[in-house]
């Protein structure tokens, strides 16, 4: 056997040996092999009987305690049809919250085509566009759709909002970038998250941002080109900014989009119906080659005043979402008297297109009188049917001018105008926006109705405002 003396020598000739990496790397598996014995002999046994488990656990509850005074407690009830005029709690008021910018929720040759559609095929389809969803007015519509749009093919969706939040993943996928406006809705928000893809935010409309995020980008692509070669790259706006009310700016996009060899998906929703000489919304208004926006969306819930959406581009790439658009598969398809009031809607686009100009002129009308409130400042083009109101004073905490604004439009209904404060989710929203009350323009609306509601506003703001200090 060994002896004592010996280990002992051993143990100190190596320690003379060893450098001292070597001995602080040794002194701490020591440490750490002591630690793990001490610690298995000191932790107390969890319980392993279910009773045991079922006694320590604390459930969290399903929701969260609601104040009392939240918005959301305090539902605000339309009665009747919501045209330039809506019935809100019971009081008329004059309409400028709803997004029927052209009027045609009140047309009464698109009613009386839907509710004949309503005899014909009955309320809905009841099962997705591939499993017995599909109606031959579905059909007839993406024809028409794709005729109006001077595309090759269209896809129609049941709901605005999965049109571009299916059709952003569909085509973008994990380990792809997507360079995108920070102040884009919240459904292309949603899509971005579906893709997994690597999501660069520039500056609103701001191009020499985009411009740096894409050299930058470069720079990356020339240190490993292999990768680079099989890494796709898209670029999404929207025409119209819902969240701004201003208009993106195409030329520069598309420049920006051939330099950079980008996939172009533009979100159509607000300007279809309102800009162009046909009312085919942004790349018809700036007389851009259709070609050079490989994908545009838009919602069928504004200027056609009905329900759903719809994609349109070449057959290859609109295609491609029969069978990869999550909207498209597995939602059930649009109602067949929604999809035929989208197709009257389209005979009033086709056969009445002084209809813009008439809107437009609204939009304007509207724009100039912005700046007459004292307690607001305004954001939006002068061509858009957005508004969007702001406070002049800004408040530190978001929650308090969001709590001004609710204020002051639930007086505004109490006075005979519908507005509301633009909704949020505010621990969502990637970049969210400051707390603003929206206008929406309705085509029908005379030039008095405009002035008394923008009497009225001034009226119940200055009132608010004073109450709060």
């Amino acid at each position: 056997m060994v002896n004592t003396p010996y280990i002992i020598n051993e143990i100190y000739d190596i320690l003379q040996k060893s450098s001292p990496f070597e001995l602080t790397l040794e002194a701490l598996l020591a440490l750490g092999v002591i630690w793990i014995v001490f610690y298995k002999r000191t932790t107390k046994k969890l319980p392993t009987s279910d009773e045991d488990i079922l006694a320590r656990w604390t459930p969290e509850p399903l929701v969260a305690e609601v104040p009392v005074d939240h918005p959301a407690l305090k539902t605000k009830v339309v009665d009747g049809p919501v045209g330039k005029t809506v019935n809100v709690n019971g009081k008329e008021c004059i309409n400028m919250a709803t997004h029927n910018y052209l009027g045609l929720a009140e047309d009464e040759d698109i009613k009386q085509a839907a509710i004949k559609s309503l005899r014909k095929y009955g309320v809905g389809s009841c099962g997705p566009r591939g499993f017995y969803g599909t109606v031959d007015v579905h059909l007839e519509l993406e024809e028409r759709l794709a005729k109006f749009m001077q595309a090759e093919e269209a896809v129609v969706y049941s709901y605005a909002f999965s049109t571009i939040a299916s059709a952003i993943p569909a085509y973008s996928k994990r380990g792809d970038l997507i360079f995108v406006d920070e102040c884009v809705n919240f459904a292309i928000q949603k899509g971005l998250d579906a893709s997994r893809s690597k999501i660069f935010y520039y500056k609103h409309n701001d191009m020499d941002d985009l411009e740096r995020l894409l050299q930058k980008q470069q720079t990356e692509d020339k240190r490993n080109p292999a990768k680079a070669k099989k890494t796709r790259r898209f670029l999404v706006a929207e025409a119209i900014y819902m969240n701004t009310g201003e208009v993106c700016p195409l030329p520069r996009l598309v420049e920006l989009r051939a330099r950079y060899k980008l996939r172009f998906f533009l979100d159509e929703s607000i300007s279809f119906g309102v800009l162009g000489e046909c009312g085919r919304g942004l790349i018809e208004h700036c007389n851009v080659d259709k070609t050079e926006v490989d994908l545009v969306s838009a919602g069928l819930e504004w200027s056609a005043a009905t329900i759903g959406g719809f994609c349109a581009g070449s057959s290859f790439i609109v295609e491609h979402q029969r069978l990869s658009g999550l909207g498209y598969c597995f939602s059930a398809s649009l109602p067949p008297l929604l999809a035929q009031a989208a197709i009257s809607a389209l005979d009033r686009f086709e056969s009445n297109p002084r209809i813009f100009d008439e809107l437009r002129e609204r939009c304007r009308t509207v724009s100039k009188k912005l700046p007459q409130l004292k307690h607001f400042q305004s954001r939006g083009d002068p061509l858009s049917p957005v508004k969007h109101l702001y406070l002049k004073q800004k408040h530190e905490c978001w929650a308090h001018e969001k709590m001004l604004l609710d204020e002051i439009s639930t007086e505004c209904i109490d006075n005979g105008l519908a507005v509301v404060a633009a909704e949020y989710l505010e621990n969502m929203e990637k970049h969210c926006p400051r707390p603003s009350i929206r206008l929406t323009v309705n085509r029908l609306l005379t030039d008095k109705e405009i002035d008394d509601a923008f009497r009225i506003l001034e009226h119940v703001s200055e009132k608010v405002l004073a109450s709060a200090g």
